[in-house]
């Protein structure tokens, strides 16, 4: 590929080595992966990657970035105003652990950003930005599900979206050591839905209002 048409395409040109980079990065980590290498398959030479992202641990950065903006972009794009607090939940929580399991780079990245104990997200400037709104949205169905009685008061929105993510992540993280100790495969659709159902029936459970107490109850007190 010519220097001529790298100029002529320099935001193809960084896609390009930013999806090099995550292949590099999720199988190798940050350590493993290797700027030349990263470079040839991406079609493009060093000098062009340092010109864009300056290091091999920017590069990461921006990698990582890519993957949370992605990640928000897809839950953004979901239509849930026309839905029952209840249905938008379900179709939210679902939607979030479908793109865990169909995203494996993000997860392998997650651990191996977890093994630098987050150091490197750190030097993020636009990380928070981009999951909050998948928190917002989170924050706006819990909103309207208190407001039409279907939810209960006080549930922070950020700690249900971590509860829900951290529901959706051990599962597919951790299925080969799951499998291995229980002979369980939840990577196998039927035990996949199987244990989804569950867990949003669990979350759905502890946000519905608490029933009053009966007639009877009320009497014996």
């Amino acid at each position: 590929m010519s220097e001529q048409r790298v100029k002529r395409d320099p935001e193809g040109t960084r896609r390009r080595i930013l999806d090099a980079a995550a292949d590099q990065f999720s199988t190798l980590g940050l350590a493993g992966a290797r700027v030349d290498a990263i470079a040839s398959a991406a079609g493009t030479n060093e000098r062009m990657l340092y010109y864009y992202f300056q290091s091999k641990e920017g590069l990461y950065v921006a990698v990582l970035e890519a993957m949370y903006a992605h990640f928000a972009d897809q839950e953004g794009q979901l239509d849930l105003a026309d839905l029952v607090p209840a249905d938008a939940m379900r179709t939210l929580v679902l939607s979030i652990w479908a793109h865990l399991r169909n995203n494996p780079r993000w997860l392998s990245l997650i651990n191996n950003e977890n093994l630098h104990q987050g150091r490197y997200l750190e030097r993020s400037s636009k990380l928070r930005e981009t999951i909050s709104p998948v928190v917002e949205l989170v924050r706006s169905t819990l909103a309207r599900g208190t407001a039409t009685g279907e939810f209960r008061e006080g549930v922070d929105p950020l700690d249900f979206y971590v509860t829900v993510v951290g529901m959706g992540y051990y599962v597919v993280s951790n299925r080969f050591t799951i499998e291995a100790f229980t002979g369980r495969n939840y990577a196998e659709q039927v035990n996949h839905e199987s244990i989804s159902s569950m867990h949003v029936d669990m979350l759905l459970t502890y946000l519905r209002t608490p029933a009053q107490p009966n007639a009877q109850s009320r009497e014996s007190e």
